[in-house]
Protein backbone atom coordinates (compact mmCIF):
# COMPACT_ATOMS: atom_id res chain seq x y z
CA UNK A 1 0.00 0.00 0.00
CA UNK A 2 1.27 3.47 -0.87
CA UNK A 3 2.06 5.84 1.99
CA UNK A 4 1.18 8.81 -0.24
CA UNK A 5 -1.87 8.46 -2.49
CA UNK A 6 -3.27 10.95 -4.99
CA UNK A 7 -6.84 11.64 -3.88
CA UNK A 8 -7.60 14.39 -6.35
CA UNK A 9 -5.89 15.24 -9.62
CA UNK A 10 -5.36 18.85 -10.54
CA UNK A 11 -8.36 20.51 -12.19
CA UNK A 12 -9.45 24.03 -13.02
CA UNK A 13 -9.25 26.13 -9.88
CA UNK A 14 -8.33 23.19 -7.63
CA UNK A 15 -5.06 21.82 -6.29
CA UNK A 16 -4.05 18.19 -6.29
CA UNK A 17 -4.66 16.47 -2.98
CA UNK A 18 -2.62 13.70 -1.35
CA UNK A 19 -3.61 11.20 1.32
CA UNK A 20 -0.92 10.31 3.88
CA UNK A 21 -0.60 7.02 5.79
CA UNK A 22 1.54 5.90 8.71
CA UNK A 23 4.39 3.60 7.64
CA UNK A 24 4.09 1.81 10.98
CA UNK A 25 0.37 1.00 10.92
CA UNK A 26 -0.82 2.07 7.43
CA UNK A 27 -3.54 4.13 9.10
CA UNK A 28 -4.59 7.43 7.52
CA UNK A 29 -2.77 10.54 8.77
CA UNK A 30 -4.88 13.02 6.85
CA UNK A 31 -4.59 14.93 3.60
CA UNK A 32 -2.56 17.78 2.16
CA UNK A 33 -3.12 20.10 -0.80
CA UNK A 34 -0.19 20.24 -3.19
CA UNK A 35 1.27 23.72 -3.61
CA UNK A 36 1.20 24.95 -7.21
CA UNK A 37 3.94 26.79 -9.06
CA UNK A 38 2.02 30.02 -8.37
CA UNK A 39 1.99 29.19 -4.64
CA UNK A 40 5.73 28.61 -4.69
CA UNK A 41 6.44 31.87 -6.52
CA UNK A 42 4.29 33.74 -4.01
CA UNK A 43 6.27 32.18 -1.14
CA UNK A 44 9.55 33.24 -2.77
CA UNK A 45 8.25 36.76 -3.30
CA UNK A 46 7.21 36.96 0.35
CA UNK A 47 10.64 35.74 1.41
CA UNK A 48 12.29 38.29 -0.88
CA UNK A 49 10.38 41.10 0.86
CA UNK A 50 11.18 39.85 4.37
CA UNK A 51 14.89 39.15 3.85
CA UNK A 52 16.50 42.63 3.68
CA UNK A 53 15.28 43.67 7.14
CA UNK A 54 16.43 40.33 8.56
CA UNK A 55 19.89 40.82 7.09
CA UNK A 56 20.06 44.39 8.38
CA UNK A 57 19.07 43.26 11.90
CA UNK A 58 22.57 41.88 12.40
CA UNK A 59 24.03 38.78 14.01
CA UNK A 60 23.04 39.53 17.59
CA UNK A 61 19.36 40.01 16.76
CA UNK A 62 19.31 36.88 14.63
CA UNK A 63 20.99 34.90 17.41
CA UNK A 64 18.30 35.99 19.87
CA UNK A 65 15.62 34.58 17.59
CA UNK A 66 17.49 31.29 17.20
CA UNK A 67 17.83 30.96 20.98
CA UNK A 68 14.16 31.76 21.34
CA UNK A 69 13.45 28.88 18.98
CA UNK A 70 15.41 26.57 21.32
CA UNK A 71 13.11 27.56 24.18
CA UNK A 72 10.03 26.94 22.03
CA UNK A 73 11.33 23.53 21.03
CA UNK A 74 12.07 22.58 24.62
CA UNK A 75 8.58 23.62 25.67
CA UNK A 76 6.93 21.65 22.87
CA UNK A 77 9.37 18.72 22.65
CA UNK A 78 6.73 16.07 23.38
CA UNK A 79 4.35 17.48 20.80
CA UNK A 80 7.02 17.70 18.12
CA UNK A 81 8.32 14.19 18.87
CA UNK A 82 4.81 12.76 18.63
CA UNK A 83 4.27 14.43 15.25
CA UNK A 84 7.54 12.97 13.94
CA UNK A 85 6.59 9.54 15.27
CA UNK A 86 3.23 9.61 13.47
CA UNK A 87 4.81 10.24 10.08
CA UNK A 88 7.91 8.04 10.42
CA UNK A 89 7.22 5.32 13.01
CA UNK A 90 10.69 5.92 14.48
CA UNK A 91 11.52 4.62 17.96
CA UNK A 92 11.30 7.31 20.62
CA UNK A 93 15.02 7.34 21.39
CA UNK A 94 15.93 7.91 17.73
CA UNK A 95 13.53 10.84 17.55
CA UNK A 96 14.92 12.40 20.72
CA UNK A 97 18.59 11.93 19.83
CA UNK A 98 18.70 12.45 16.07
CA UNK A 99 15.86 14.94 15.66
CA UNK A 100 15.19 16.93 18.88
CA UNK A 101 18.60 16.99 20.58
CA UNK A 102 20.35 17.60 17.25
CA UNK A 103 17.94 20.45 16.49
CA UNK A 104 18.60 22.21 19.81
CA UNK A 105 22.33 21.79 19.29
CA UNK A 106 22.20 23.25 15.76
CA UNK A 107 20.16 26.26 16.86
CA UNK A 108 22.47 27.08 19.78
CA UNK A 109 25.68 26.32 17.87
CA UNK A 110 25.00 28.75 15.03
CA UNK A 111 23.48 31.33 17.35
CA UNK A 112 26.80 31.39 19.21
CA UNK A 113 29.22 31.14 16.31
CA UNK A 114 27.76 32.72 13.18
CA UNK A 115 28.93 36.21 14.14
CA UNK A 116 32.54 35.12 14.54
CA UNK A 117 32.62 32.86 11.47
CA UNK A 118 31.03 35.44 9.15
CA UNK A 119 32.64 38.57 10.60
CA UNK A 120 34.48 40.90 8.22
CA UNK A 121 38.12 39.90 8.03
CA UNK A 122 41.20 41.89 7.08
CA UNK A 123 43.81 39.87 5.20
CA UNK A 124 47.43 41.12 5.02
CA UNK A 125 48.72 41.27 1.46
CA UNK A 126 52.01 39.55 0.74
CA UNK A 127 53.22 41.95 -1.97
CA UNK A 128 51.07 45.07 -2.30
CA UNK A 129 51.88 46.49 1.11
CA UNK A 130 50.30 49.83 0.25
CA UNK A 131 46.87 48.15 0.19
CA UNK A 132 44.77 46.17 2.60
CA UNK A 133 42.16 43.54 1.79
CA UNK A 134 38.84 43.13 3.58
CA UNK A 135 36.63 40.05 3.06
CA UNK A 136 32.92 40.59 3.62
CA UNK A 137 30.34 37.80 3.86
CA UNK A 138 26.94 38.89 2.59
CA UNK A 139 23.74 36.79 2.59
CA UNK A 140 22.66 35.34 -0.74
CA UNK A 141 19.01 36.38 -0.35
CA UNK A 142 16.38 33.64 -0.59
CA UNK A 143 17.41 30.00 -0.19
CA UNK A 144 15.26 27.11 -1.39
CA UNK A 145 15.65 23.98 0.75
CA UNK A 146 14.33 20.59 -0.39
CA UNK A 147 14.51 17.83 2.21
CA UNK A 148 13.87 14.05 2.43
CA UNK A 149 11.74 11.78 4.60
CA UNK A 150 14.36 9.83 6.54
CA UNK A 151 15.13 12.58 9.11
CA UNK A 152 12.32 14.96 8.28
CA UNK A 153 12.83 17.44 11.12
CA UNK A 154 16.58 17.84 11.53
CA UNK A 155 17.37 17.69 7.80
CA UNK A 156 14.86 20.50 7.28
CA UNK A 157 15.83 22.54 10.33
CA UNK A 158 19.63 22.31 10.14
CA UNK A 159 20.12 23.98 6.73
CA UNK A 160 17.36 26.44 7.57
CA UNK A 161 19.21 27.50 10.73
CA UNK A 162 22.44 28.03 8.82
CA UNK A 163 20.72 30.03 6.10
CA UNK A 164 18.93 32.20 8.68
CA UNK A 165 22.07 32.75 10.76
CA UNK A 166 23.79 34.08 7.64
CA UNK A 167 20.95 36.56 7.03
CA UNK A 168 18.89 34.75 4.37
CA UNK A 169 15.20 33.96 4.03
CA UNK A 170 14.10 30.35 3.43
CA UNK A 171 11.42 28.59 1.41
CA UNK A 172 11.31 24.98 2.56
CA UNK A 173 9.83 22.07 0.62
CA UNK A 174 9.74 18.85 2.72
CA UNK A 175 9.09 15.35 1.39
CA UNK A 176 5.50 14.50 0.57
CA UNK A 177 5.91 11.46 2.85
CA UNK A 178 6.56 13.64 5.92
CA UNK A 179 5.03 17.04 5.13
CA UNK A 180 3.66 17.89 8.57
CA UNK A 181 7.03 17.33 10.21
CA UNK A 182 8.51 19.77 7.71
CA UNK A 183 5.81 22.27 8.56
CA UNK A 184 6.92 22.08 12.20
CA UNK A 185 10.05 24.00 11.18
CA UNK A 186 7.96 26.91 9.89
CA UNK A 187 5.80 26.74 13.01
CA UNK A 188 8.83 26.72 15.30
CA UNK A 189 10.31 29.88 13.82
CA UNK A 190 6.98 31.65 13.64
CA UNK A 191 6.47 31.06 17.36
CA UNK A 192 10.04 32.24 17.98
CA UNK A 193 9.03 35.61 16.54
CA UNK A 194 10.68 35.60 13.13
CA UNK A 195 9.14 38.07 10.66
CA UNK A 196 6.27 36.89 8.48
CA UNK A 197 7.47 35.31 5.24
CA UNK A 198 11.04 34.74 6.39
CA UNK A 199 10.57 30.95 6.70
CA UNK A 200 7.81 29.50 4.56
CA UNK A 201 6.99 25.83 4.06
CA UNK A 202 5.39 24.75 0.78
CA UNK A 203 3.89 21.24 0.77
CA UNK A 204 3.77 18.94 -2.22
CA UNK A 205 5.61 16.34 -4.24
CA UNK A 206 8.25 16.41 -6.96
CA UNK A 207 6.36 18.97 -9.05
CA UNK A 208 6.40 21.38 -6.12
CA UNK A 209 10.12 20.83 -5.62
CA UNK A 210 10.78 21.44 -9.31
CA UNK A 211 8.76 24.66 -9.11
CA UNK A 212 10.89 25.84 -6.18
CA UNK A 213 14.11 25.20 -8.09
CA UNK A 214 12.76 27.35 -10.95
CA UNK A 215 11.15 30.05 -8.77
CA UNK A 216 14.02 32.54 -8.77
CA UNK A 217 15.75 31.67 -5.48
CA UNK A 218 19.42 32.49 -4.90
CA UNK A 219 20.53 28.99 -3.85
CA UNK A 220 19.12 25.48 -3.62
CA UNK A 221 20.09 23.11 -0.81
CA UNK A 222 18.90 19.64 -1.78
CA UNK A 223 19.06 16.31 0.04
CA UNK A 224 17.82 13.26 -1.84
CA UNK A 225 18.48 10.84 -4.67
CA UNK A 226 21.23 11.03 -7.29
CA UNK A 227 18.64 11.05 -10.07
CA UNK A 228 16.79 14.07 -8.71
CA UNK A 229 20.03 15.75 -7.66
CA UNK A 230 21.25 15.74 -11.25
CA UNK A 231 18.06 17.52 -12.34
CA UNK A 232 18.51 20.11 -9.59
CA UNK A 233 22.14 20.68 -10.59
CA UNK A 234 21.21 21.08 -14.26
CA UNK A 235 18.56 23.67 -13.43
CA UNK A 236 20.86 25.58 -11.08
CA UNK A 237 23.63 25.51 -13.67
CA UNK A 238 21.31 26.96 -16.29
CA UNK A 239 20.28 29.73 -13.87
CA UNK A 240 23.84 30.28 -12.63
CA UNK A 241 22.87 29.90 -8.98
CA UNK A 242 24.77 27.79 -6.43
CA UNK A 243 23.48 24.52 -5.07
CA UNK A 244 24.44 22.06 -2.36
CA UNK A 245 23.60 18.44 -3.13
CA UNK A 246 23.70 15.65 -0.54
CA UNK A 247 22.86 12.54 -2.53
CA UNK A 248 23.44 9.53 -0.33
CA UNK A 249 26.07 6.83 -0.39
CA UNK A 250 27.15 3.22 -0.23
CA UNK A 251 29.27 3.61 2.85
CA UNK A 252 31.95 0.97 3.52
CA UNK A 253 33.14 -0.41 6.84
CA UNK A 254 36.65 -1.86 7.08
CA UNK A 255 37.36 -4.21 9.99
CA UNK A 256 41.09 -4.72 10.47
CA UNK A 257 42.62 -7.84 11.99
CA UNK A 258 43.48 -6.01 15.23
CA UNK A 259 40.01 -4.49 15.73
CA UNK A 260 38.15 -4.69 19.03
CA UNK A 261 35.61 -7.22 17.77
CA UNK A 262 33.01 -6.56 20.42
CA UNK A 263 32.93 -2.83 19.67
CA UNK A 264 33.23 -3.36 15.90
CA UNK A 265 30.34 -5.84 15.81
CA UNK A 266 28.14 -3.54 17.90
CA UNK A 267 29.10 -0.64 15.62
CA UNK A 268 28.25 -2.67 12.53
CA UNK A 269 24.79 -3.52 13.84
CA UNK A 270 24.07 0.05 14.92
CA UNK A 271 25.56 1.53 11.76
CA UNK A 272 23.45 -0.67 9.51
CA UNK A 273 20.13 -0.83 11.35
CA UNK A 274 19.69 2.56 13.10
CA UNK A 275 16.67 4.30 11.58
CA UNK A 276 16.04 0.99 9.75
CA UNK A 277 19.11 1.69 7.63
CA UNK A 278 17.53 4.83 6.19
CA UNK A 279 20.53 7.10 6.77
CA UNK A 280 22.80 8.46 4.07
CA UNK A 281 25.79 7.48 6.24
CA UNK A 282 24.48 4.00 7.15
CA UNK A 283 27.01 1.19 6.94
CA UNK A 284 25.95 -0.45 3.67
CA UNK A 285 28.82 -2.89 3.08
CA UNK A 286 31.38 -4.47 5.40
CA UNK A 287 34.87 -5.74 4.51
CA UNK A 288 36.33 -7.89 7.28
CA UNK A 289 39.79 -9.42 7.13
CA UNK A 290 39.86 -13.22 6.93
CA UNK A 291 41.59 -14.05 10.27
CA UNK A 292 38.76 -12.50 12.32
CA UNK A 293 35.82 -12.92 9.93
CA UNK A 294 34.17 -15.93 11.63
CA UNK A 295 34.27 -14.37 15.10
CA UNK A 296 33.08 -11.00 13.79
CA UNK A 297 30.17 -12.50 11.86
CA UNK A 298 29.11 -14.61 14.83
CA UNK A 299 28.98 -11.54 17.08
CA UNK A 300 27.05 -9.54 14.47
CA UNK A 301 24.41 -12.25 14.11
CA UNK A 302 24.05 -12.57 17.87
CA UNK A 303 23.54 -8.82 18.31
CA UNK A 304 21.14 -8.62 15.38
CA UNK A 305 18.96 -11.35 16.91
CA UNK A 306 18.49 -9.18 20.02
CA UNK A 307 16.96 -6.24 18.13
CA UNK A 308 13.28 -5.48 18.74
CA UNK A 309 10.96 -4.31 16.00
CA UNK A 310 7.35 -3.23 15.78
CA UNK A 311 4.89 -0.42 16.58
CA UNK A 312 4.02 -1.67 20.06
CA UNK A 313 6.13 -1.24 23.19
CA UNK A 314 9.82 -0.41 23.11
CA UNK A 315 11.57 -1.03 19.81
CA UNK A 316 15.04 -0.67 18.34
CA UNK A 317 14.29 -0.78 14.62
CA UNK A 318 11.38 1.10 13.07
CA UNK A 319 9.64 0.71 9.74
CA UNK A 320 10.77 1.74 6.31
CA UNK A 321 9.13 5.07 5.52
CA UNK A 322 8.88 5.06 1.72
CA UNK A 323 7.32 1.99 0.02
CA UNK A 324 9.43 2.20 -3.17
CA UNK A 325 12.55 1.99 -1.01
CA UNK A 326 11.23 -1.16 0.64
CA UNK A 327 10.92 -2.66 -2.83
CA UNK A 328 14.57 -1.75 -3.50
CA UNK A 329 15.62 -3.57 -0.31
CA UNK A 330 13.67 -6.67 -1.30
CA UNK A 331 15.20 -6.61 -4.78
CA UNK A 332 18.72 -6.35 -3.35
CA UNK A 333 18.17 -9.34 -1.07
CA UNK A 334 16.67 -11.42 -3.89
CA UNK A 335 19.54 -10.56 -6.23
CA UNK A 336 22.15 -11.45 -3.59
CA UNK A 337 20.55 -14.79 -2.76
CA UNK A 338 20.19 -15.64 -6.44
CA UNK A 339 23.92 -15.01 -6.89
CA UNK A 340 24.97 -17.19 -3.97
CA UNK A 341 24.72 -15.05 -0.83
CA UNK A 342 23.41 -16.57 2.40
CA UNK A 343 20.95 -14.92 4.78
CA UNK A 344 22.05 -15.37 8.40
CA UNK A 345 19.38 -13.11 9.91
CA UNK A 346 16.18 -11.53 8.63
CA UNK A 347 15.79 -11.39 4.87
CA UNK A 348 12.07 -10.61 4.63
CA UNK A 349 9.27 -8.28 5.64
CA UNK A 350 8.37 -8.78 9.26
CA UNK A 351 5.21 -10.95 9.16
CA UNK A 352 4.08 -9.82 12.62
CA UNK A 353 3.18 -6.28 11.58
CA UNK A 354 1.03 -4.68 8.90
CA UNK A 355 3.36 -1.71 8.47
CA UNK A 356 6.47 -1.37 6.33
CA UNK A 357 8.73 -3.39 8.61
CA UNK A 358 11.67 -5.24 7.06
CA UNK A 359 13.64 -7.48 9.38
CA UNK A 360 17.24 -6.47 10.15
CA UNK A 361 19.14 -8.62 7.67
CA UNK A 362 22.69 -10.01 7.69
CA UNK A 363 24.09 -11.37 4.42
CA UNK A 364 27.35 -13.26 3.93
CA UNK A 365 29.14 -14.83 0.96
CA UNK A 366 28.47 -11.62 -0.93
CA UNK A 367 30.51 -10.50 -3.93
CA UNK A 368 30.99 -7.19 -5.67
CA UNK A 369 28.80 -8.07 -8.62
CA UNK A 370 25.71 -8.06 -6.37
CA UNK A 371 23.38 -5.07 -6.21
CA UNK A 372 23.60 -5.05 -2.42
CA UNK A 373 27.32 -4.23 -2.69
CA UNK A 374 27.06 -1.68 -5.50
CA UNK A 375 23.77 0.21 -5.30
CA UNK A 376 22.41 2.16 -2.35
CA UNK A 377 19.98 -0.03 -0.39
CA UNK A 378 18.88 2.59 2.15
CA UNK A 379 17.35 -0.07 4.33
CA UNK A 380 18.18 -2.55 7.13
CA UNK A 381 20.71 -4.68 5.23
CA UNK A 382 24.21 -5.62 6.43
CA UNK A 383 26.20 -7.46 3.73
CA UNK A 384 29.58 -8.77 4.95
CA UNK A 385 32.41 -9.69 2.58
CA UNK A 386 35.59 -11.47 3.63
CA UNK A 387 38.86 -10.02 2.35
CA UNK A 388 42.48 -11.15 2.50
CA UNK A 389 43.85 -7.99 4.07
CA UNK A 390 43.42 -4.27 4.50
CA UNK A 391 44.73 -3.56 0.99
CA UNK A 392 41.95 -5.59 -0.59
CA UNK A 393 39.40 -3.98 1.73
CA UNK A 394 40.58 -0.53 0.66
CA UNK A 395 40.47 -1.42 -3.03
CA UNK A 396 36.91 -2.70 -2.75
CA UNK A 397 35.82 0.22 -0.56
CA UNK A 398 36.89 2.59 -3.34
CA UNK A 399 35.28 0.48 -6.06
CA UNK A 400 32.04 2.49 -5.94
CA UNK A 401 30.42 5.40 -7.69
CA UNK A 402 29.53 6.77 -4.25
CA UNK A 403 31.78 8.53 -1.75
CA UNK A 404 29.94 9.97 1.22
CA UNK A 405 31.13 8.35 4.45
CA UNK A 406 33.19 5.38 5.67
CA UNK A 407 34.31 3.81 8.92
CA UNK A 408 37.48 1.95 9.88
CA UNK A 409 37.95 -0.27 12.93
CA UNK A 410 41.41 -0.92 14.39
CA UNK A 411 43.24 -0.59 17.70
CA UNK A 412 46.01 1.29 15.88
CA UNK A 413 44.42 4.74 15.60
CA UNK A 414 47.25 6.11 13.48
CA UNK A 415 46.78 3.28 10.99
CA UNK A 416 43.04 3.89 11.14
CA UNK A 417 43.51 7.52 10.12
CA UNK A 418 45.84 6.46 7.27
CA UNK A 419 43.22 4.05 5.95
CA UNK A 420 40.47 6.64 6.35
CA UNK A 421 42.51 9.17 4.35
CA UNK A 422 42.87 6.61 1.56
CA UNK A 423 39.14 6.04 1.22
CA UNK A 424 37.45 8.10 -1.50
CA UNK A 425 34.81 9.72 0.68
CA UNK A 426 33.87 13.16 1.91
CA UNK A 427 33.82 11.98 5.53
CA UNK A 428 35.21 9.07 7.52
CA UNK A 429 35.18 7.79 11.10
CA UNK A 430 37.67 5.64 13.02
CA UNK A 431 36.19 3.20 15.57
CA UNK A 432 32.71 4.72 15.41
CA UNK A 433 29.93 5.30 12.87
CA UNK A 434 27.02 7.55 11.81
CA UNK A 435 28.28 10.64 13.66
CA UNK A 436 29.72 12.82 10.89
CA UNK A 437 26.51 14.75 10.08
CA UNK A 438 25.72 15.29 13.76
CA UNK A 439 28.94 17.18 14.53
CA UNK A 440 28.30 20.87 13.72
CA UNK A 441 32.02 21.65 13.47
CA UNK A 442 32.54 18.99 10.79
CA UNK A 443 31.87 19.97 7.16
CA UNK A 444 29.64 17.23 5.75
CA UNK A 445 29.27 16.13 2.15
CA UNK A 446 30.39 13.66 -0.44
CA UNK A 447 32.53 13.10 -3.50
CA UNK A 448 31.73 11.31 -6.76
CA UNK A 449 27.97 10.62 -7.05
CA UNK A 450 27.40 11.42 -3.37
CA UNK A 451 27.03 15.11 -3.99
CA UNK A 452 28.44 18.61 -4.32
CA UNK A 453 29.37 21.08 -1.61
CA UNK A 454 29.37 20.87 2.17
CA UNK A 455 26.91 21.52 4.96
CA UNK A 456 27.77 22.27 8.60
CA UNK A 457 30.87 23.85 10.05
CA UNK A 458 32.43 27.08 8.86
CA UNK A 459 32.37 25.90 5.24
CA UNK A 460 28.69 25.07 5.35
CA UNK A 461 27.75 28.37 6.97
CA UNK A 462 29.81 30.37 4.49
CA UNK A 463 28.07 28.49 1.70
CA UNK A 464 24.97 30.57 2.45
CA UNK A 465 26.91 33.76 1.71
CA UNK A 466 28.64 35.47 -1.13
CA UNK A 467 32.14 36.70 -0.36
CA UNK A 468 32.94 40.23 -1.41
CA UNK A 469 36.59 41.32 -1.62
CA UNK A 470 37.24 44.99 -0.83
CA UNK A 471 40.75 46.36 -1.43
CA UNK A 472 41.54 49.66 0.30
CA UNK A 473 44.49 51.97 -0.42
CA UNK A 474 46.40 52.69 2.79
CA UNK A 475 48.46 55.83 2.12
CA UNK A 476 46.67 58.02 -0.44
CA UNK A 477 49.64 58.78 -2.70
CA UNK A 478 49.05 61.15 -5.61
CA UNK A 479 49.78 58.41 -8.15
CA UNK A 480 50.58 54.71 -8.47
CA UNK A 481 53.50 53.10 -10.25
CA UNK A 482 51.30 51.42 -12.84
CA UNK A 483 49.09 54.41 -13.60
CA UNK A 484 49.53 56.50 -16.74
CA UNK A 485 51.79 57.70 -18.23
CA UNK A 486 53.72 54.61 -19.29
CA UNK A 487 57.42 54.94 -20.11
CA UNK A 488 60.83 53.31 -20.30
CA UNK A 489 61.75 54.45 -16.80
CA UNK A 490 58.81 52.59 -15.27
CA UNK A 491 59.63 49.48 -17.33
CA UNK A 492 63.23 49.51 -16.05
CA UNK A 493 61.96 49.89 -12.48
CA UNK A 494 59.59 46.94 -12.88
CA UNK A 495 62.42 44.76 -14.25
CA UNK A 496 64.61 45.60 -11.24
CA UNK A 497 61.69 44.79 -8.94
CA UNK A 498 61.09 41.52 -10.81
CA UNK A 499 64.69 40.37 -10.40
CA UNK A 500 64.89 41.42 -6.74
CA UNK A 501 61.59 39.91 -5.52
CA UNK A 502 61.81 36.56 -7.29
CA UNK A 503 65.50 36.41 -8.10
CA UNK A 504 67.09 36.91 -4.68
CA UNK A 505 66.68 35.01 -1.38
CA UNK A 506 65.84 38.24 0.48
CA UNK A 507 63.21 39.21 -2.08
CA UNK A 508 61.54 35.80 -1.99
CA UNK A 509 61.49 35.93 1.81
CA UNK A 510 59.94 39.43 1.80
CA UNK A 511 57.28 38.38 -0.73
Amino acid sequence: MAIVEVLQAASAGERRRLLLRSPATLESLGEIDVATADDVRAAVEGARKAQPAWAEAGFDARARHLRRAVRVLLAREGEFAAAIARETGKPELEILSAEIVAACDALEYYAKRAKKVLADRTVPLHLMKSKKLRLVHKPLGVVGIITPWNFPFILALNPTVQALAAGNAVVLKPSEATPMTGRLVEELFREAGLPEGLVTCVLGDGETGAALVEAGVDKIAFTGSVRTGRKVAESCGRQLIPCTLELGGKDPMIVCADADLERAAAGAVFGAFANAGQICVSTERVYVTEPIADAFIRKVVEKTAQLRQGPEGEADVGPMIWPPQLEVVEAHVADAVARGARVLAGGRRNPRWAGLYFEPTVLVDVTHDMLVMREESFGPLLPIQRVRDEAEALRLANDSRYGLNANVWTRDKRRGVELARSIESGCAVVNDCLITYGIPESPFGGVKASGIGRVNGDLGLKGYCQVQSIVVDRFGAKSELLWFPYGARKARLLRRLLRFVWGTPLGRWLS
